[in-house]
């Protein structure tokens, strides 16, 4: 994995010390909450509904231990003991005190951490695939890119002002595990006819109030181009975007109103203006990153091994897991294994200081020192031995974190909702508990199948709600909590929105309407090989809608 050079360790020092001073500005009066504001938002700090919030940057969701242990002490040193990991591949503490930020900043340098553009109108975290660098669908290491990506945007000073937040995906497999077509920039990684390597790439997609799947702009990128047609396209979004309304302001808003064709021929222009500058990616720059993901010294092992086989028959517990819970690697006799955050009756994405000490052990002891997050609020070990699985299974277990329903209708994404945000109509965490307690036997939930549910708390989106094959939208209604269904979405490479099917439920009542339309699933899909969404897909949504409602 990547690691800082002394550019990168004195610009975060730097800023460390520079956030210090204004902390302590803020504190003695000298500076005005409006003043501060702009100024804790660039070092990813939110004044939420109960307390400060710090959002802790974890770039394309790597990282080792000696970094997971840091967020464990933040979490039991300066919060409640615990973290939240997040959509974007982030860190969040819901409780640090204002005095203790630069504290934390300081020990987060320490282990080359920081938190900046985690927040404000600039280019944030550049997401990936979790399962990069080792996944055996894998065209090529997508976080390479990431790593030029980061490097590239971090305080660009003609992006760091932009009309709105700016966000980046990355995947470099054909089986979409990055949600590309719903960011402002989507790349998929890909070959030409001549094996050249480079992108295919999508501009406007995004979630929030107006949901739209990015559209396609280059069939085929070149490798050496990607960081000059990127910078076209923040350059024409950075000129034309909408600065007069936020609600209007994302660069979706802006292809939809410009159109698609006359979009792309203002980011060719542009391009063509900047590809023969500076912006030229050199090979050996690339080779030069891409030593740093140099896949970890693996054993030659046989494809099966017959010690984890011999557990799967033994013990009916771990063949659960195993059968949910590991990824195919591209080493033979190894698999990358999702660690699911989402124990029953759980907040989804949490997980304790112990536990993120108890991970960091893992990595260390079996995961070659390397630890992932997903953008749906889990944890991954990418490379453990099969031989190893039945130990850390049981270690797992011992520590809350063995729960096999990577996948299942368990498996939600929630943001924190009403509990934390400032700008939340209704509460996420309690639909997502009460859910999962409905569906907490595992054999119901392996009968179900596939099946994403994704919550949020209000319209900005932040639990993925549109692109759920079950989304859950919390609202306000004069003063109540209810609940919009919305059905059909997906985020994978068959990428599509959700449709509202009618009117919303109050929140004691959502839970139920979720096992309905589960229930509808299981009578109209043929066979249960067939997916939830494949199922929305032949039928539409009338069968769900008359279950729910009672009429088509």
């Amino acid at each position: 994995m990547y690691r800082y050079d002394e550019f990168d360790q004195e610009f975060v020092n730097e800023r460390v010390a520079q956030f210090k001073d204004q902390v302590r500005r803020r504190l003695s009066g000298d500076l005005t909450e409006e003043q501060f504001k702009p100024l804790r938002l660039m070092n990813g700090l939110y004044l939420q509904l109960h307390a400060y919030m710090l959002r802790v940057a974890i770039p394309y969701g790597t990282l080792n231990a000696r970094q997971m242990r840091k967020l464990a002490h933040i979490a039991r040193s300066y919060d409640r003991g615990y973290g939240h990991f997040t959509t974007r591949q982030n860190i969040q503490f819901n409780w640090p005190t204002l005095a203790d930020t630069p504290k934390i900043l300081e020990e987060l340098a320490e282990v080359q951490m920081h938190a900046i553009q985690t927040s404000g109108n600039c280019i944030r975290n550049v997401t990936s695939d979790q399962f990069a660098g080792a996944a055996d669908d894998e065209f090529a290491d997508p976080r390479v890119y990431a790593e030029i990506l980061r490097q590239w945007s971090s305080l660009h000073p003609e992006f760091l002002f932009l009309p709105r937040k700016f966000k980046i995906a990355i995947t470099g497999a054909p089986q979409d595990r990055a949600a590309v077509q719903v960011h402002d920039i989507g790349l998929q990684l890909t070959q030409n006819a001549q094996g050249e390597v480079g992108f295919v790439v999508f501009v406007g997609g995004g979630l929030g109030r107006t949901p739209m799947v990015g559209r396609k702009v280059r069939d085929f990128l070149p490798e050496k181009d990607l960081l000059s047609y990127c910078e076209a396209i923040l350059r024409v979004y950075n000129r034309y975007g909408r600065r007069d309304n936020k609600y209007k302001a994302r660069i979706k808003i802006l292809m939809h109103e410009t159109g698609l064709d006359a979009l792309k021929q203002e980011i060719e222009t542009e391009f063509e203006a900047v590809k023969h500058t500076f912006l030229d990616l050199p090979r050996e720059e690339v080779e030069r990153i891409n030593a740093y993901f140099a896949p970890p010294a693996f054993e030659t092992l046989p494809a099966v091994s017959e010690n984890f086989e011999a557990e799967k028959r033994a013990t009916p517990v771990f063949a659960d897991f195993v059968h949910r819970n590991l990824n195919g690697h591209k080493a033979p006799g190894y698999a990358s294994l999702t660690i699911s955050l989402k124990p029953i009756g759980g907040a989804p994405g949490d997980a304790s200081d112990e536990q993120m000490e108890v991970i960091a052990d893992l990595a260390e002891r079996f995961g070659h020192d390397e630890i992932r997050v997903s953008h749906e609020q889990n944890l991954v070990l990418p490379h453990v031995k099969l031989d190893d699985l039945p130990t850390v299974f049981k270690i797992l277990q011992a520590n809350g974190l063995a729960t096999p329903n990577a996948g299942l209708v368990t498996d939600m994404i929630a943001c924190p909702g009403m509990d934390y945000c400032a700008l939340a109509n209704a509460r996420s965490i309690p639909i997502a508990q009460e859910i999962s307690q409905r569906f907490h036997d595992i054999k119901r939930q392996q009968d179900v199948g596939d099946l994403k549910i994704k919550i949020s708390g209000c319209i900005n989106a932040c639990g993925h709600h549109h692109v759920g094959h079950i989304g859950i939208l919390g609202v306000d209604r004069k003063g109540e909590e209810f609940y919009q269904i919305t059905l059909g979405g997906s985020a994978d490479q068959n990428t599509s929105i959700g449709k509202i099917i009618g009117r919303g439920f109050p929140a004691n009542e959502i839970a139920d309407a979720v096992e309905t339309v589960v229930e509808a699933y299981l009578q109209n899909r043929v066979g249960p090989e067939e997916t939830f969404i494949e199922t929305y897909r032949r039928v539409g949504d009338a069968p769900f809608k008359e279950a729910l409602y009672g009429t088509v």
